[in-house]
């Protein structure tokens, strides 16, 4: 007689548990920053104070163009790439065939027939190319290369990704922000399908900076061809003083997060967070809360249901409750998906690229910021978040626990505890 076959299920059930509790230790805040800075935003000693501390320099003489959604970016960054003379260099982590892609597909190969050096670097797990695109880039003589291509001998390396989105021409121009290259960035944010997005146009000493965060990745990528970049020019007669970093993962607090960690501790007035998928950690809560303490007013801007990823969304909702009661004024983005990347500090310093707040962004993807101090850039990003405003639904902390079902508040409590992962 056979024996019975033993039930193993239980077991691989209770070591999935334990592996994702571990995991979900391991990616906890280990370390609580918190943040108080004597030198207030709108001192012009800020941008100086906030160099030191991150290992960085100050540029003054540069200048900021805003750039709302998919109408407005794309014809600026095409009319960059087929003016460009030199070089190209293009880092994102969303690229995809479709209409979009294929302009950018042709005017890339286009600057490599006329003897443009073309170098692109794409996350292999964000962009998704097909055989035939490559081909074509690679006949053009564009020069591609995959970040952190997936590795069954290095699965711990596949959540460290690059998000960072950067577009420099010939060393004179560059374009950062968190729009990538896909359809769903066309148009101007006109129905669900299309999203809302902001993108920077920059130009000036700050350029050259942006230019080696791009290297950076083109080297770790398996990228042999020299970096070039042009001597450093001398600062503008005018112009926005900036301080731009880019990060790597880290077991402890990215130059990144102290950036917005200070940024927050230099504010008096206001904070305006413009953000998806907005996560809190113990440092970034404590940093909003004493923020609030000491009077000032804290706006979050963010998406609502229409998201690529609701899970995300159910995390960042179970910390509404807490900040509502803080005085933190909340509101949702109603018509689709809003993917702009802005924090506004007083209404002077502006720290725009593409993080996302929170701690997949602070800890862990490689991302490319810059902070900028300077009313006029500040001025034009608080227009933007009025303007989205109006077409936003905000919370209340009277009314903010009956407006889900219990199904929503359960799975707000599960998502919860992955919130420090996303």
């Amino acid at each position: 007689m056979a024996e019975p076959r033993r039930r193993h299920w239980p077991y691989r059930v209770a070591i999935g548990f334990a592996v994702i509790g571990v995991l979900l230790l391991i990616a906890q805040d280990q370390d609580t920053i918190r943040v108080e800075s004597p030198v207030e935003a709108a001192d012009p000693r800020f941008a100086d104070y906030l160099a030191a501390l991150t290992g960085t320099a100050a540029i003054d003489g540069n200048t900021y163009q805003v750039l709302r959604n998919g109408d407005e970016t794309y014809p600026a960054m095409l009319q960059a790439i087929d003016r460009a003379r030199s070089r190209i260099s293009i880092e994102t982590y969303v690229a995809n065939d479709g209409a979009v892609g294929e302009q950018f597909v042709t005017a890339l190969a286009a600057a490599a027939g006329r003897g443009v050096t073309v170098r692109v670097v794409l996350d292999a797990m964000g962009a998704s190319l097909s055989n035939a695109t490559q081909d074509r880039l690679k006949r053009a003589g564009v020069q591609v290369k995959w970040f952190n291509p997936l590795q069954f001998w290095a699965l711990e390396e596949t959540n460290y990704r690059t998000h960072r989105k950067v577009l420099v021409a010939d060393g004179e121009v560059a374009f950062v922000g968190g729009m990538g290259i896909d359809d769903q960035w066309q148009g101007h944010a006109q129905d669900q399908e299309h999203w809302r997005d902001t993108q920077f146009r920059v130009t000036g000493p700050v350029v050259r900076m942006l230019e080696a965060s791009f290297y950076e990745n083109w080297l770790e990528s398996g990228g042999r061809s020299a970096p070039a970049l042009d001597p450093e020019p001398p600062p503008g007669p005018s112009g926005a003083r900036s301080v731009a970093l880019w990060s790597n993962p880290t077991g402890g607090a990215s130059n990144i997060k102290l950036m917005y960690l200070l940024a927050i501790a230099a504010a008096r007035h206001a904070i305006h967070i413009q953000s998806p998928y907005f996560t809190l950690d113990e440092s970034t809560l404590w940093a909003l809360t004493e923020a609030r303490r000491r009077g000032v007013r804290v706006r979050l801007l963010t998406e609502g249901t229409i998201t690529d990823a609701m899970a995300v969304k159910h995390a960042s909702r179970s910390e509404y409750q807490d900040l509502l009661e803080l005085g933190v004024e909340i509101a949702e983005f109603q018509p689709t998906m809003m993917h702009t990347k802005a924090l506004v500090v007083d209404g002077i310093v502006s720290v725009i690229g593409s993080a996302n707040f929170g701690n997949r962004s602070f800890e862990l993807n490689d991302e490319l910021v810059v902070a900028v101090h300077d009313r006029g850039l500040a001025a034009a990003l608080l227009r933007d978040f009025e303007s989205d405003l109006q077409r936003s639904t905000t919370m209340t902390a009277a009314t903010w626990k009956d407006q889900r079902s219990f199904v929503s508040k359960i799975q707000e409590e599960f998502w919860f505890y992955f919130s420090e992962i996303f």
